[in-house]
């Protein structure tokens, strides 16, 4: 169960690494880059970031390779952008529950219009 304030710092972290993100890697080489959110430790020393990547399966290979190259970078930016006592260390991970959540409901779709193996 995480506190108001690690909610409130992910947030913003959040906010600020998205923006990062937006500003300082190239989209073209590793696909569309999106923070979906930002999960902070009770100490708020550590920081992990759920990124999604629209593009084919090697850009997201080289997307989240990107993110784990500057990570140094990005903590150094967020630190300049965000007041905290610490900067918590990021750790970014991919998050595919957008993609899973599409393929439910195409399911969804399916079953209501009497998809594939239907037979009324």
């Amino acid at each position: 169960m995480s506190t108001i304030r690690q909610q409130r710092v992910g947030e913003l972290l959040k906010r600020e690494i998205g923006e990062i993100i937006r500003r300082e890697l190239p989209a073209d080489q590793v696909g569309l880059i999106t923070v979906n959110d930002v999960e902070v430790s009770g100490d708020l020393r550590y920081a992990t970031v759920f990124t999604s990547i629209l593009g084919t399966a090697e850009q997201q290979k080289a997307g989240l390779a990107l993110l784990s190259r500057n990570r140094l970078r990005i903590q150094e930016l967020v630190a300049k952008a965000v007041v905290l006592k610490n900067i918590p260390r990021l750790r970014f991970v991919f998050d595919d529950s957008i993609v899973r959540g599409n393929r439910v409901l195409q399911i969804i779709d399916e079953l209501e219009k009497g998809g594939p193996g239907d037979k009324k």
